[in-house]
């Protein structure tokens, strides 16, 4: 009985520190461009900040072999990317106004957001 509590504090600690206590990778792009690495369940960077109307190239490698991290979403920029297993998927954006880009699979479980500034 004592293993059973014991184990069920453990999972409500992770749970509380996946929703609540968890911080992203942030990354500010000074080089117009940047990697982000697409494995085990998350982008990383995921949170990424630019510059208002400078170009940046997002480069996504994707290491998952998940059915859901195939295809990526920025849904406020009209953007919907296949990405290929392995291999890296340039998407270059010009002349972006300030504001916020949330990027997602189509499932919405792998979720990144992208700052401009």
């Amino acid at each position: 009985m004592m293993i059973i509590n014991l184990l069920g504090l453990v999972l409500i600690a992770l749970i509380t520190w996946w929703f609540w206590l968890y911080k992203p990778n942030k990354t500010i792009v000074q080089d117009n461009e940047v990697l982000i690495e697409v494995r085990d369940g998350v982008y990383s960077p995921s949170s990424i900040q630019v510059s208002a109307s400078q170009p940046v190239t997002l480069k996504f490698m994707r290491k998952d072999q998940s059915p859901c991290a195939e295809t990526m979403l920025i849904p406020s920029l009209e953007i919907s990317e296949q990405l290929k297993l392995n291999e890296i998927t340039q998407i270059t954006l010009l002349n972006l106004s300030a504001g916020e880009h949330e990027f997602h699979c189509q499932m919405q479980m792998y979720r990144g957001v992208l700052k401009v500034v």
